[in-house]
């Protein structure tokens, strides 16, 4: 059992939603649920609103609130698809979302979600999510299957290995970036090989690879041999998720990076193996390991691990590797277009700046 928090059902359907495409999400509950991460959501151009729920909707009922709600939010936004998210109160008092949807007479597509915070895991309610938008005809069966295999991949890698492997974990800052920075320098200096693999997920790219970007400059200017890997395929996934391929590809290009490309931004989960065969060919004297390092089949502590999970980052450091976090990662890349720059790449380049 876990009792440190665990991300939300309720929050991942509305993370799927916007991956998918609508245009609003509408969070059918009191009016603090899920407060910090829609206003992430609105920063990536998705409406998010809520019914705000009362105490006397808990008992009587809310269905003619959320019909309220959809046509209010049809008039002022005009989406072409809103997405409708349950919660614990609405699951509690047994509301029947599709019915209330009927009788709103909106005449935009709306998928209903039904979801609640006591799911098994956040998982659960992304799976709702992409079941709903398959029923309501958003996405084709091939990509609902392909998504609901990933998402299941990940809750199990998750439980082996990452945050929900351990009963209790603390958050953690960490170290500060000098001492793996040092480690990047010194083994280019010395003529060394250096791997990059970067296991992202979604607009997390946008973060991590910034560490190609910060290693690439120490290689040019220290010598040594580099390698970049990352899960970049811009054919794969949901078109949000494309699209934040091409625009990093693009930009690495632009500064002369070439990146082996396995997988796509939503499958870390299930590109380790292929990942290690890549970099055991190139034989690298440091592997470092950024975004979700754990999706890498063999940790040891030798590599240097860069996540943005300050609770991860404490599962790192507590099994003894050299880890570092890149915490509020999420904050800094919602509704970007460009990488953005990590405190590790920044130290790298400040450390080169000393360097005559």
């Amino acid at each position: 059992m876990n009792i440190h928090p665990r991300p939300n059902p309720i929050i991942a359907a509305v993370y799927m939603m916007r991956d998918i495409g609508v245009d609003v999400v509408v969070i059918h509950g009191p009016p603090g649920c899920g407060f910090l991460a829609s206003r992430m959501i609105e920063e990536a151009g998705v409406r998010v609103v809520t019914t705000a729920m009362s105490d006397s909707e808990l008992i009587f009922g809310a269905s003619g609130r959320l019909g309220e709600v959809l046509r209010e939010a049809e008039i002022r936004f005009q989406p072409r698809a809103m997405g409708v998210i349950g919660t614990c109160s609405s699951m509690i008092i047994g509301e029947d979302m599709r019915l209330s949807i009927k009788r709103s007479g909106i005449m935009c597509r709306v998928v209903p979600v039904d979801c609640h915070g006591c799911m098994k895991n956040n998982i659960s309610g992304a799976i709702k999510a992409v079941e709903a938008s398959l029923e309501a005809g958003i996405i084709q069966q091939e990509e609902a299957d392909r998504q609901k295999h990933l998402l299941r991949m990940t809750a199990k890698m998750e439980e082996e290995k990452g945050m929900a492997s351990v009963e209790y974990l603390p958050p953690s800052n960490g170290p500060t970036k000098m001492g793996v920075a040092k480690k990047i320098i010194d083994c280019l200096s010395n003529n060394g090989r250096v791997a990059v693999v970067s296991f992202s997920k979604k607009e997390l790219a946008y973060r991590f690879s910034d560490i190609f970007l910060a290693v690439h400059e120490a290689n040019k200017k220290l010598g040594g041999r580099t390698k970049f890997i990352a899960n970049l395929d811009p054919q794969k996934g949901l078109p949000r998720i494309r699209r934040y391929a091409s625009d990093i590809l693009s930009e690495l290009k632009e500064n002369d990076i070439s990146v082996d490309v396995v997988g796509g931004l939503d499958e870390y989960a299930v590109i380790g193996e292929e990942v290690r065969k890549k970099v055991q060919d190139f034989g690298p004297d440091l592997l470092v390991i950024v975004g979700i390092p754990h999706a890498y089949p063999d940790l040891d502590k030798g590599q240097i691990l860069i996540t943005d999970q300050p609770r991860q980052l404490s599962n790192y450091l507590f099994k003894g590797y050299d880890a570092v976090g890149e915490l509020s990662s999420h904050q800094k890349v919602m509704n970007v277009k460009r990488i953005v720059p990590t405190e590790t790449g920044d130290t790298i380049r400040e450390m080169l700046r000393e360097i005559q």
